[in-house]
């Protein structure tokens, strides 16, 4: 994983990707000094940019950027976090006080297959090697996409591995196709050159959402901090929706990527910096094969329901530009 990094900005401290991290001070929205807000974002991948750039916001000049995944909010070492939707079901049959507040990003897998391995549909795709991360958003596409031409996971072999291993084992044949997030997708068909088939499965978004705990949002004082940092992905999101050539840059150097790689991946990613209408079913549908990987019984519909807390993003709204900038899908 990156490297912990520390980046000023303001009303709250923003922790990241996927390691335990330290605390921070937090202002609330009345300029007060609050009590720390600990805050985790993912540091490697593009669909953080809005929170990136909420250190150029007004509300923006005390933020701590560091890593940290679901992991340090159920180990207490965080108060809010990034992770995609798979992960609150997966982490919430131990911590079923995990919320989701927010979707700050979307993004439209493909899976990227050697040709030259005889995959040319997904229906190819029987018998062969594909590497992803394991019980992620990326493995479930797999899932998906071989459900829609009849197949199972049953009928390939699924190889765990991390985003950065996939372009060169992809290239030397170690595998024959991966399933990952960008950059890892985007890298991993330059490195097969023409040799590279991309495969479009059945409709299906990654979401990266925001993350916290029943009790932070019982909390009145974090509950504020909370708010003031979604207005402020509020803002900045639309700024990423409305000037794409703008904020490209910041996110490729954020990454240390080429800025190409992020101008080619654009067009698969959202920022809608909502609660989308259809995370719920989405999240239903993913429920009963996480929990044939967990070994054990599917939750009811109401219990993933549970998971969702919208209430914290209805109270940012409440801010007029904010309320005018929230695509509700």
């Amino acid at each position: 994983m990156a490297q912990e990094r520390k980046i000023r900005t303001s009303p709250v401290s923003i922790v990241a990707a996927a390691c335990a991290c330290t605390g921070w001070l937090l202002a609330v929205a009345n300029g007060a000094v609050a009590e720390k807000l600990r805050v985790g974002v993912n540091l490697t991948t593009i669909e953080t940019l809005p929170i990136y750039l909420v250190e150029s916001d007004p509300a923006g000049a005390g933020i701590e950027l560091s890593g940290g995944a679901i992991p340090a909010l159920t180990a207490g070492n965080v108060d809010v976090v990034t992770n995609a939707e798979t992960q609150a079901i997966l982490r919430s049959t131990a911590n079923p006080e995990i919320r989701v507040i927010l979707t700050v990003a979307e993004y439209g897998y493909r899976i990227v297959a050697r040709r030259s391995a005889g995959v040319r549909t997904a229906a190819d795709l029987r018998g062969k090697k594909i590497a992803t991360s394991l019980n992620s958003s990326a493995h479930f596409y797999i899932v998906k996409t071989l459900r829609n031409v009849g197949l199972s996971e049953a009928d390939i072999t699924v190889v765990g591995m991390t985003p950065p291993e996939m372009p060169a084992a992809l290239a030397r044949g170690d595998v024959d196709a991966v399933s990952i997030w960008e950059p890892g997708a985007e890298q991993s068909a330059r490195a097969l050159g023409l040799d590279a088939v991309i495969l479009q499965g059945p409709d299906y978004r990654e979401r990266f959402n925001l993350n916290t705990t029943a009790t932070i949002l019982a909390d009145p004082t974090k509950r504020a901090a909370v708010a003031d940092l979604l207005r402020a992905i509020i803002r900045t999101s639309l700024r990423v929706r409305e000037h794409a050539g703008e904020v490209q840059p910041v996110i490729a150097a954020k990454l240390g990527l080429p800025q190409e790689i992020v101008a080619a991946t654009w067009g698969l990613f959202r920022f809608p910096a909502s609660i989308p209408d259809d995370l719920l079913e989405s999240m239903v549908e993913q429920e009963p094969w996480m929990a044939k990987n967990q070994n054990r019984p599917p939750r009811p519909r109401e219990a993933i329901a549970a998971l969702i807390d919208a209430s914290v993003w209805r109270e940012a709204q409440g801010e007029p530009l904010a309320k005018s900038n929230s695509p509700h899908r």
